[in-house]
C-alpha cells in the first residue's frame, strides 16, 4: 500500500511537471515579467526616458533579486530607524506583531553592549517621563473641561475662539511679568521723586475710576507716576528699565505671535495640500471607545455630528461652484464689484462720524458731572457704536456675494478689523494733534493718551458685561417663558458670531499694546478684563445662544486671527515711534513727565549711556548702528531666507514624492492581487482539465 501511495505521488509530479509550462527557469521569467509590469516600474521608466542606460537595462532584466534588495537596502540603512524605539502602543500593528516586535528588541539588547543597553533604557525611560508631564500638563490647562463642552454643542469654530481668548490671557500674563521684573520691581525697592504722597481724598471721586483722572492719574497706572528715584546711574536708571520693559514686551510679543501664526499656517497648508477628509473614516473610525460616561458620549455624538455637517456643506458648495456658467460668473463678479464700493462708502462714513465725535470729546465746554461724562465717553461710545454696527452690515453683504461659509467669514473679519484698527488709528491721531496743540505745560500730555486708551479698555469691557446681562439673558429668557409672544419672534434666538467676538479681542489687545508706553499696568487691567470676559462668554455661549446651523472649519480662520493680532502689534508698536518723532519735528516742548522729564525725546537716555561706556564698547556700539553693518547683516539674512526656502522647496518636493509612492504602492497591490487572482484561476483550469486529458490518454493507449 506504501508502494502504491509512492506511485501515485511519483505520477503526480512527473504528471504536473508535463503539464505546467512553468519550470525553475520560467518561474525566475515569469518573476521578471510580473516586476516590469507593475505600476511603479513603469512610471519610473517613463520619467527616466533612457537618462541613465545601466540603469534602463537593469530595472528591463529584473534589477535585483527581492534577496538582494533586501540585503542592499539594509546595508544603505546603516543605523536602526527611531521609530523602532518607540512604545509598542505607539506602533500600528496588530497585538501578534507587538509581541513579535518586544521579543526581537530583547534578542536585540541581549546582543549589544552594557553601556549601549543601558542608554538606551535611559533614553526610553526620559522619553515616558516627558510624555507623563506632557499629559499632564495638558490635564492642567485652565478651562479644558469647558473647552470641550463648547466644542461638542457649537463646534470647533466657538471652541477656537475661547482657546485664542486663554491665549491672549497667557500673553497678558508674561507682559505683567515683565512690567512687574523691569518698572514696578525697581520703582518699588528704590522709590521715587514724587514729593505728594498717593492717598485717595480731596477732590478725588468714584468717577475717577471711569476717567482715569484724579487719584488714578498720581498712581502707578500712568506714564506719570514714574520719575528717577535713588536709582540713577548712567547706564542703569528708572529710564533705561521702563524703556526696555516696553521693548522686551513688544519683542517677546512679536516673537509668540509670528511664531503662532506661522504654526497654524503650516498646519493649515498641510490640510488643504491634497487631504481630503474621508467620510467613511470618520463614521466608522471617529469613535472613542474610551468614552463610557453617558454625558460625554452624547457630547462625542455632537461633535462628529458638527463635523459632518461642515463636510456636508463644503461639499455642496463646491458643487454649486462648478455648475456656473459664464453669464453667471460675469454677474457674480459685477455684484461683487458694487458691493465692494458700499462697504468702502461705509468705511468713509464712519471714519467721519469718528472725526466729530472726538473732536466734540475733546473740547472744554463746563457741564455737570454726568454730562462731562457723557462727553468724556462720546469718542469710546461712537467707535464701539460703529464696530458693532458696521461688522453685521458687512455680514449680510459677504451672504450675497456668494462664497463659502469660510470664506465669508474670513471677508467679513478683514473688513471688520480694518474698521477697527482704522478707527483706533484716527483716533489717535486725533488726540496726538489735539495733545500737541493744548498750551498747558504743567499737564502730563503722555498720562493724557494713557487716559484714552485706558477708557476704551474700560468701555469695551462694559459694554460686553452689560449687552451680555441686559440684552441676551432677557431674550433668553422671553423667549423660555414666551415663546409664541410677538416680541419673541422679532428678537429671535441668540447666535454665537465668531467674527465679531474675535474682533472684539483682537480689538482690546491692540488697544493694550497701544496704551501699555502711557499706561504700564493697563496689561494687567486687560488680563482681569479678559478672565472676566471668559466666563461672560462662556455663559452667554451655554445659556443664552443656540447652535449654528451652518458650521465652519476654524483651521483657516485661526490663522487669520493670529494675522490679525499681529497687525495690531505693528500698529502698536509704530505709535510711539511716529508720537515721539512728530513731536521732536514740532520741537515744540521737552517732555515734561515721567521717567524721560526734560529730554528732548525717550532714545536720549540711551546716548547719555553711550557716552561713558568704555571706548571699545562705543565703537562696537557705533559699528553696529552703522551702515556699514547693514550690508553684512542683509546678506546674511539673504543666504539664511535663501536656505530656508530652499529647504521648505526641498521638504514639498519630497511630501510629493512620498505621496506619490503611496499612489504608486496601491497601484501594485491591485496589480499583483490581480495577477495572482489570475494565476490561481488557471491553475484551477488546469486541474479541472487534468482529468480528461488523462483519461484521453488512457483511451489512446487502450485503442493501441
Amino acid at each position: 500500500m506504501e508502494g502504491q501511495k509512492t506511485v501515485n505521488f511519483t505520477r503526480l509530479l512527473s504528471e504536473e511537471s508535463v503539464g505546467s509550462t512553468l519550470s525553475s527557469d520560467s518561474y525566475e521569467y515569469y518573476q521578471t515579467e510580473i516586476y516590469d509590469l507593475l505600476p511603479s516600474v513603469q512610471a519610473v521608466r517613463s520619467q527616466q526616458n533612457g537618462y541613465d542606460p545601466q540603469k534602463s537595462s537593469e530595472a528591463y532584466h529584473g534589477g535585483p533579486g527581492p534577496e538582494e534588495a533586501f540585503s542592499s537596502d539594509n546595508q544603505s540603512r546603516g543605523p536602526r530607524p527611531k521609530g523602532s524605539l518607540l512604545p509598542l502602543r505607539n506602533l500600528t500593528m496588530s497585538m501578534q506583531g507587538k509581541r513579535n516586535e518586544r521579543e526581537r528588541r530583547k534578542m536585540h539588547i541581549s546582543n549589544i553592549g552594557f553601556w549601549q543597553s543601558w542608554s538606551r533604557s535611559q533614553s526610553i525611560s526620559r522619553r515616558r517621563v516627558w510624555a507623563h508631564l506632557r499629559g499632564a500638563g495638558s490635564s492642567m490647562l485652565p478651562w479644558r473641561h469647558t473647552l470641550l463642552k463648547i466644542q461638542a454643542r457649537f463646534g470647533v469654530g466657538v471652541k477656537s475662539y475661547f482657546v485664542f481668548l486663554r491665549y491672549l490671557i497667557y500673553l497678558n500674563l508674561l507682559h505683567c511679568a515683565l512690567i512687574g521684573g523691569f518698572i514696578l520691581g525697581p520703582t518699588a525697592f528704590y522709590g521715587t521723586n514724587n514729593s505728594v504722597p498717593l492717598r485717595f481724598g480731596g477732590n478725588d471721586s468714584v468717577v475717577d475710576f471711569f476717567l482715569g483722572s484724579g487719584f488714578l492719574d498720581r498712581s502707578p497706572v500712568f506714564y506719570g507716576f514714574y520719575t528717577r528715584g535713588s536709582l540713577d546711574l548712567f547706564c542703569l536708571n528708572t529710564s533705561l528699565l521702563y524703556l526696555a520693559g516696553i521693548l522686551s514686551i513688544f519683542f517677546f510679543s512679536l516673537i509668540m505671535v509670528v511664531r503662532r501664526t506661522t504654526v497654524g499656517y503650516k498646519h493649515t497648508w498641510m490640510l488643504e495640500k491634497r487631504t481630503s477628509m474621508n467620510v467613511s473614516f470618520k463614521i466608522f473610525c471617529g469613535w472613542d471607545f474610551n468614552v463610557q460616561d453617558p454625558p460625554a458620549a452624547k457630547l462625542k455624538h455632537s461633535f462628529i455630528r458638527n463635523d459632518l455637517k461642515l463636510f456636508l456643506e463644503e461639499q455642496s458648495f463646491s458643487l454649486r461652484k462648478a455648475q456656473r456658467t459664464l453669464q453667471q460668473k460675469a454677474r457674480l463678479y459685477l455684484l461683487r464689484f458694487i458691493l465692494n464700493l458700499v462697504v468702502l462708502t461705509l468705511l468713509g462714513g464712519a471714519f467721519f462720524l469718528i472725526y466729530i465725535s472726538t473732536k466734540t470729546s475733546l473740547s472744554k465746554s463746563p457741564h455737570g458731572w454726568f454730562l462731562n461724562l457723557v462727553l468724556q465717553y462720546l469718542s469710546p461710545i461712537t467707535i464701539s457704536f460703529v464696530n458693532l454696527v458696521l461688522p453685521h452690515i458687512f455680514r449680510k453683504i459677504s451672504s450675497f456675494e456668494d462664497y463659502s461659509l469660510t470664506v465669508q467669514i474670513n471677508a467679513t473679519l478683514v473688513r471688520s478689523i480694518f474698521l477697527k484698527l482704522a478707527s483706533l488709528g484716527i483716533y489717535l491721531f486725533f488726540i496726538f494733534k489735539t495733545s500737541q496743540n493744548a498750551d498747558q505745560p504743567s499737564s502730563c500730555r503722555e498720562n493724557q493718551i494713557g487716559r484714552e486708551m485706558y477708557k476704551l479698555c474700560i468701555y469695551n469691557f462694559l459694554s460686553i458685561f452689560c449687552n451680555t446681562f441686559f440684552v441676551n439673558y432677557p431674550r433668553k429668557l422671553l423667549q423660555e417663558k414666551y415663546p409664541t409672544s410677538l416680541l419673541a419672534r422679532l428678537t429671535g434666538k441668540e447666535r454665537f458670531l465668531i467674527p465679531f467676538n474675535v474682533l472684539d479681542l483682537v480689538y482690546v489687545q491692540t488697544v493694550s499694546w497701544v496704551g501699555v508706553y502711557y499706561c504700564p499696568l493697563l496689561p494687567l487691567i486687560g488680563m482681569v478684563t479678559l478672565v472676566a470676559t471668559f466666563y461672560i462668554k462662556k455663559f452667554n455661549v451655554l445659556r443664552c445662544c443656540v447652535a449654528e446651523q451652518r458650521m465652519f472649519r476654524a483651521s483657516n480662520s485661526s490663522v487669520l486671527f493670529h494675522f490679525m493680532l499681529l497687525l495690531g502689534l505693528l500698529m502698536a508698536a509704530a505709535t510711539p515711534v511716529l508720537d515721539s518723532y512728530q513731536s521732536q519735528r514740532a520741537n515744540a516742548f521737552k517732555i515734561s513727565c515721567g521717567p524721560f522729564k526734560n529730554q528732548q525725546t525717550v532714545f536720549s537716555v540711551t546716548d547719555e549711556c553711550v557716552k561713558h561706556l568704555p571706548s571699545s564698547a562705543q565703537t562696537t556700539i557705533h559699528y553696529l548702528s552703522s551702515e556699514a553693518f547693514a550690508l553684512p547683516l542683509l546678506l546674511a539674512e539673504i543666504i539664511i531666507l535663501t536656505s530656508y526656502v530652499s529647504r521648505g522647496r526641498a521638504n514639498k518636493k519630497a511630501i510629493e514624492r512620498l505621496k506619490d509612492m503611496l499612489v504608486m504602492c496601491s497601484s501594485d497591490k491591485r496589480f499583483l492581487v490581480k495577477q495572482h487572482a489570475t494565476l490561481l484561476r488557471g491553475r484551477k483550469n488546469a486541474i479541472r482539465s487534468r482529468p480528461a486529458a488523462v483519461k484521453q490518454r488512457k483511451s489512446l493507449q487502450g485503442d493501441q
